[in-house]
């Protein structure tokens, strides 16, 4: 299978970018269920790991992984209808933001316990060893969970069975309104992973390009029994939630730090390519533009899933299904 071009990468960065920007619109416009949402402008080089996935492969995500869901196939339309609450969702609008999945994408789920996906990538490795497959795991986390002790209880594990699975860090500075240097005494992620018998690798996150070069050795050593971590340093452009205004960042901060675009760096190295490719640079925007476009707006006017599907999807079918309080209240009354 051949690498994707610079096209290929510009193109998935350009939909995470686009979606994620229509997540802040639903979010401003009063449509989005509840009041945390995490976008990942800036860490749009993720998607150089996402595209050398194959089918089969499986990953887990943090709270930040609208991108990563949508680098892998997902469908921009279920997923704003996920994030607004209503039944069309991934998760029939009960997962919201943080916890949109789909198994036939490979997303064994998002976790908003930091780290918390971690060991089920682990888990899902062990499967594929067992099977003798081919198959990869990724786990895709920020830089907060690298202080997270779960974290290493998995790189033991996958280094002492020779696990099928890539630790993917999203270094974006910032935990919450915590800066790394502040979070960790050593910053050096990459002397951790291969402490524990890791293949590690650091990539510039504001070059897709290079984050490619970076992710793809690893992911061809995992498939052959060789865990990894891939450290992609980046930089968080806006707060940690939609409504953080990150006053822990002063203006320069957040002006250099945004100057590293991995969206706009890739554009303009392709738009030098001549007019042609300037042209159909900016049909792919407007294509893509209207596609968000959409999306956000048949998630508004989709429909909110019904009461008697709370529990659907929660337990297991041949189970009895839980009452619903509303109709154990109103039995009880009628009875009384």
């Amino acid at each position: 299978m051949p690498d994707p071009s610079l096209s290929d990468l510009y193109a998935a960065m350009r939909r995470i970018r686009s979606f994620e920007e229509r997540v802040g619109e639903l979010f401003v416009r009063g449509g989005s269920a509840g009041s945390m949402l995490h976008l990942s402008i800036g860490e749009e080089a993720v998607a150089a790991v996402c595209l050398l996935m194959q089918n089969g492969d499986s990953f887990t995500t943090h709270h930040r992984g609208h991108g990563i869901c949508i680098a892998r196939g997902g469908d921009p339309s279920r997923m704003m209808a996920e994030i607004a609450g209503k039944k069309d969702g991934y998760c029939g609008g009960k997962g919201g933001s943080m916890h949109i999945a789909d198994m036939k994408l490979g997303s064994l789920g998002a976790n908003a316990i930091v780290g918390g996906g971690i060991p089920h990538s682990v888990g899902a490795a062990y499967a594929y060893r067992q099977e003798k497959s081919k198959r990869v795991a990724v786990a895709f986390f920020g830089d907060g969970a690298m202080q997270q002790g779960i974290l290493y209880e998995s790189m033991n594990m996958a280094a002492l069975w020779k696990l099928p699975v890539v630790f993917a860090c999203i270094n974006n500075e910032y935990g919450m309104g915590t800066h790394i240097s502040r979070a960790a005494a050593k910053l050096d992620f990459v002397a951790r992973a291969r402490s524990f018998g890791l293949a590690a690798a650091e990539a510039d996150g504001a070059d897709v390009e290079k984050t490619l070069a970076a992710a793809k050795p690893l992911l061809a050593g995992a498939r052959k029994g060789q865990p990894a971590l891939l450290v992609i340093n980046c930089y968080r452009f806006f707060g940690h939630a939609r409504m953080d205004k990150s006053p822990y960042r002063d203006e320069e901060e957040e002006r250099k730090g945004r100057k590293r675009d991995p969206l706009a760096r890739a554009r303009a190295k392709l738009a030098k390519q001549g007019k042609a490719q300037a042209a159909k640079l900016a049909d792919l925007d407007e294509r893509i533009a209207s596609e968000m476009d959409e999306a956000v707006e048949a998630a508004i006017a989709g429909s909110h899933p019904a009461a008697k599907e709370l529990f659907t999807g929660v337990y297991d079918r041949q189970a009895e299904q839980p009452e619903p309080q509303r109709e154990r209240l109103a039995r009880i009354l009628a009875e009384s």
